[in-house]
């Protein structure tokens, strides 16, 4: 799962990316309005947690961009300014959340796991296609009810297919998704190459009903093998 940090304060802005990434996340910041706002308009995350004092803009004004731009993150607002107008204003603009500051991480934690849940499968956080069943919370991957062990990088990729089946999904894409900012910039793919083919062979093995499809010239879909 990917995360974008949209805060001005270094110290705060690092120490949540550390205990994000500690949790597993792909986590993504920016500093400035335009940065995110450049950031969200390329890229797709599963959360984003935005401040809404902003050195260049409102972040309540970018909350409405993004809204308009029918972006399907996930918002929590992470801001100092504790006022019931702005709380009232963010969650009226589609915020899914909001957590004033202080906060204790594990706080933090809760509130995104909270909000991702409620986002997936009405309430219940897991993912199902053919037989499969991914629980992205506890990283458990299920076929036939059996569970079958992955990577930790194989579940990421199985996790992004999975939210988006039937998808022709870039390599470049994915691999910036996965593993991160800059990655679509890189020589070559074969470290996305690496994780397809052990991921594919897993699925064979374990008798999952779908399956990674190469799509010449472009990238990947997932699809399930029994409607073919």
């Amino acid at each position: 799962m990917k995360i974008l940090i949209i805060e001005d304060e270094p110290s705060l802005r690092e120490i949540m990316q550390r205990a994000l990434k500690e949790e597993g996340y792909v986590v993504e910041t920016a500093a400035t309005y335009f940065e995110a706002d450049t950031k969200i308009a390329g890229y797709d995350y599963d959360c984003i947690l935005l401040d809404i004092m902003l050195p260049d803009g409102n972040g309540l004004h970018l909350l409405e961009h993004i809204k308009k731009m029918h972006k399907r993150e996930n918002v929590i607002i992470v801001s100092a300014k504790d006022s019931i107008d702005d709380k009232v204003v963010g969650l009226d603009l589609g915020a899914d959340d909001y957590l004033p500051k202080p906060f204790h991480t594990a706080e933090l934690k809760a509130r995104i796991k909270s909000v991702l849940r409620r986002s997936k499968n009405q309430g219940e956080f897991s993912l199902v296609l053919g037989n499969v069943v991914l629980h992205p919370e506890s990283n458990r991957f299920l076929v036939q009810g059996q569970e079958v062990p992955l990577l930790k990088k194989e579940f990421d990729v199985l996790f992004y297919f999975m939210q988006r089946p039937n998808h022709l999904i870039d390599k470049s894409v994915l691999a910036e998704a996965v593993w991160g900012d800059h990655a679509d910039q890189a020589d070559n793919f074969h470290f996305v190459y690496a994780q397809i083919k052990n991921l594919r062979r897993k699925l064979v093995d374990a008798g999952a009903t779908i399956e990674v499809k190469a799509v010449y010239g472009f990238g990947y879909k997932l699809v399930l093998t029994e409607a073919e």
